[in-house]
């Protein structure tokens, strides 16, 4: 421990200015030294001092000793308050912030400046528009809305709670418009999904003589990268060339440049970028091998992040984190096994948010048992800890556990924010626990700091459509305080089709069309429905409206983890080495089920008007059977063992059928995750039930 060699100075001024440097460099024992050091000399209840121990402990994170030193102060003023809004702000309590912020009001004390834009930041950050346009009123009594700091603190409050255009008349008011107020526009419109308007106002900002610094730079490539604005982000790269702009140099720029050409599909000129830059840095290290993941080049990303080992750069937890999701998603256990005992070797492997990856790769790679070990294990736990946990039991079909997760999180203290809500109610639905959805929707509506957004009244839908109740979860969709999206309608189409009710399918599916007439996964879902009632020419009438807007739809893909190395499938595939042999296993599997259970294909499922033989044919060669077909190839099926197959879509129905009554006739335990939960197949019976 590094020590403080003082002498016992009188001077109040010193001990402050040790306590502002602890503060700065978060030197925690130094702190406590300089702490006992001011009660020796009788400064027990100076004003001064006290307010820069507040500030110090909270820097230093230890919130529960600040809050101690601020209720033993027997004189408080508006600096005491703010430091502790500030340091539970900081450290992610921003509840606590908005509740000291009032308490301070009760008190007849006046916030300044810096009280209000620590709590506007606040209700950004909590999504409560409602609370910050109460203090937006106060700060118009008081005159503190045409002050800078506070004005753009105001923009940016609306701007995070997706009230765009009251962000607009906020900054068209401002008194003074700096470089801070357009990036705080520029900003809100890119997180509002309103690229084009953040380019729109970028052009204003030039013309009105504001020069933009890296973060206008990053934000504008940001709103590029998610509009796959390709040839509007290389005209902000050329911006960045011609005014000698030292991209090579700026860590944040190079890494958005990256992720500009590695969502616009450009890898070639992604690793351009990554080769010029000089002193390559985690950020865009982290970008480029994001982008060959999520371009499902997943050797090139893993020997990229073997390059950034040997670089000796200090892997940080957002590339652990990162690495963590892509195995998670592609549900690469033995890569995942790998970065778990690499991150227990390095010190960002500790944090809080790399345990949560973990714990999440082990559930969406179906290790259930894995994963509630190490959550068990993990000695902190934040939000996103429970959450992660809930999310996994509800995918596997598992809601008592969820729900008594759910319970227990809010008994330890730890108050459920709207994804916690999202995955509670998710749960529910998957697991037919009706009741107690409707419950937990009832709490989320009373909740003062977390408002019901359009996801949970889709689960809402949901949650009522498993249940049959198809009318009431049309009326919950036309009366809900939200304006209705794409996502919600599909959620009663889906329950349309489940339930076969064509009457509500056709109206939903206008309202689909209506909405949004370019997403080929709307006329699929609405031919689908018309082709299980058995009307193929609506169903061909649907067909050919996508055909001839040019629409194709996501392709099935299913793929296998065999020795260490993915198998991957689309329906129909002849391209993999043992083709013949996979169609011969399953073509011995199918005679047995025949044998055994009289089992019959699923020809429904084909949604072909052509003839029977044809349609099973066509089931003959899903992607997941394959998949299958491949794995039984490997090591047979006589023996006990779990055989686990990923789907980038919704399992058919009968895929569905043919694993269950596969795995009565093996001794081989299924578990297939699909693009909406897990199935576990054993001894002719699936987790969910038969719904999903």
């Amino acid at each position: 421990m590094i020590r403080l060699l003082f002498p016992i100075w009188s001077g109040r001024q010193r001990l402050a200015n040790l306590l502002r440097y602890c503060s700065k460099n978060s030197l925690l024992d130094q702190g406590i030294q300089v702490h006992a050091a001011s009660l020796r000399m009788g400064f027990d209840f100076d004003l001064m001092l006290s307010n820069d121990l507040i500030d110090m402990y909270s820097k230093c994170g230890v919130m529960d000793t600040a809050s101690l030193v601020f209720d033993r102060m027997t004189e408080r003023n508006v600096v005491s308050w703010t430091a502790l809004m500030c340091g539970h702000l900081q450290n992610g309590n921003a509840r606590a912030t908005l509740s000291l912020f009032f308490q301070m009001v009760f008190s007849c004390l006046k916030p300044n400046e810096y009280t209000f834009s620590t709590n506007f930041k606040a209700c950004g950050i909590l999504n409560v528009p409602e609370i910050g346009m109460k203090i937006h009123g106060m700060c118009v009594l008081t005159g503190f809305e045409t002050v800078p700091v506070v004005g753009n603190s105001i923009v940016d409050m609306y701007s995070k709670c997706g009230r765009i255009n009251e962000a607009v008349m906020m900054f068209n008011v401002l008194p003074v418009k700096n470089l801070i107020s357009w990036n705080t526009m520029l900003a809100g419109y890119t997180l509002a999904g309103q690229g084009e308007k953040a380019l729109l106002w970028f052009h204003r900002m030039l013309e009105n003589g504001e020069i933009p610094d890296e973060y206008t730079l990053t934000t504008l490539l940001k709103a590029c990268s998610r509009l796959g604005k390709i040839q509007e982000g290389s005209m902000i790269h050329g911006f960045l060339i011609t005014s000698g702009f030292p991209c090579s140099g700026k860590a944040a720029i190079a890494g958005s440049l990256i992720d500009l050409y590695v969502k616009c599909g450009k890898l070639a000129e992604a690793q351009r970028v990554f080769n010029q830059i000089g002193e390559k840095n985690v950020i865009s290290w982290s970008a480029l091998i994001l982008g060959y993941a999520q371009e499902g080049n997943l050797a090139e990303a893993i020997e990229l992040f073997k390059q950034l080992q040997n670089n000796s750069k200090q892997v940080d937890g957002f590339v652990l984190s990162s690495m963590m999701g892509v195995f998670a998603d592609f549900a690469l256990v033995e890569q995942g096994k790998q970065m778990h005992a690499y991150a227990v070797k390095v010190p960002s492997g500790s944090e809080i948010s790399v345990s949560n990856s973990i714990v999440d790769m082990y559930l969406k790679c179906g290790l259930l048992d894995e994963a509630e070990r190490l959550f068990n294990e993990m000695p902190a736990r934040n939000v996103v800890s429970w959450t992660v946990m809930i999310t996994g039991y509800g995918k596997h079909g598992i809601g008592k556990e969820a729900i008594r997760l759910f319970n227990q999180m809010q008994s330890n203290n730890i108050e459920p924010d709207g994804v916690t809500y999202l995955a509670t109610l998710s749960a529910c639905s998957h697991s037919g626990h009706i009741k107690e959805g409707e419950e937990y929707f009832s709490q989320l509506c009373r909740n003062r700091w977390v408002k019901p957004g359009i996801e949970h009244y889709a689960c809402m839908v949901d949650l009522l459509g498993r249940d049959g109740r198809l009318k009431e979860a049309k009326d919950l969709i036309e009366n809900m305080p939200l304006k209705p999206n794409v996502g919600i309608w599909q959620t009663l189409l889906s329950a349309c089709r489940v339930h076969g009710n064509l009457q509500l399918g056709k109206e939903v599916g206008q309202n689909l069309l209506t909405l949004d007439g370019e997403n080929p996964v709307n006329y699929v879902m609405i031919s689908n429905i018309y082709a299980e009632a058995g009307y193929w020419k609506e169903y061909e009438q649907v067909r050919e409206m996508a055909k001839a807007k040019g629409l194709r739809k996501e392709a099935g893909r299913s793929w296998v983890e065999i020795d260490k190395v993915v198998h991957f499938f689309y329906g129909g595939d002849d391209t993999h080495p043992m083709i013949d042999k996979i169609h011969q296993v399953l073509k011995e599997m199918e005679r047995r089920m025949k044998e055994k259970m009289g089992y019959v294909h699923g020809v429904k499922f084909a949604l072909r008007d052509i003839d029977e033989e044809s349609k099973v044919e066509s089931l003959r060669v899903h992607s997941e059977k394959l998949a299958i077909g491949l794995a039984l190839c490997h090591g047979g099926w006589d023996e006990a063992r779990v055989i686990r197959v990923f789907k980038n879509l919704r399992i058919c129905g009968d895929c569905h059928d043919f694993i269950k009554c596969l795995s009565k006739i093996v001794k081989v335990v299924f578990v297939v995750r699909d693009a909406n939960r897990f199935h576990q197949f054993k001894d002719g019976l699936c987790s969910c039930r038969d719904y999903w």
